[in-house]
């Protein structure tokens, strides 16, 4: 199936310059008038190296707000209030306490009073 589009060198060496900045295959496509797929299968057949999207924060698989945290969630808080990226952290918190493990950790820490005075 003939798609009307032929890599010319210079094609090929733009596409090479493109996919060595880092660019999506959708974001080289649009900008060399072809299709996502397109830029895949001749970076494949110029045997470019491949690149891995980037992991997604694991905080970022669901985004928990005032109104979805629940008693057994952590309340510990990601971000700056009132920012669309404000959430907070919804691991299960430790029973009887606001937060998580590794939050209460953080949270509680011993008084320093106390050391001074039992040394």
């Amino acid at each position: 199936m003939s798609t009307g589009f032929e890599w010319t060198p210079d094609h090929v060496k733009e596409l090479t310059r493109l996919w060595a900045t880092g660019l999506s295959a959708s974001e080289i496509g649009r900008k060399l008038g072809i299709t996502k797929n397109a830029v895949v299968g001749k970076v494949r057949r110029l045997d470019l190296a491949m690149r891995r999207q980037p992991a997604t924060p694991k905080t970022d698989r669901k985004v928990i707000t005032l109104d979805s945290l629940t008693a057994n969630m952590c309340s510990w808080p990601n971000g700056e209030p009132g920012k669309p990226d404000f959430r907070f952290c919804g691991k299960v918190a430790v029973h009887g306490k606001p937060y998580c493990a590794p939050h209460c950790e953080m949270a509680y820490v011993p008084s320093t009073k106390k050391k001074a005075t039992a040394a």
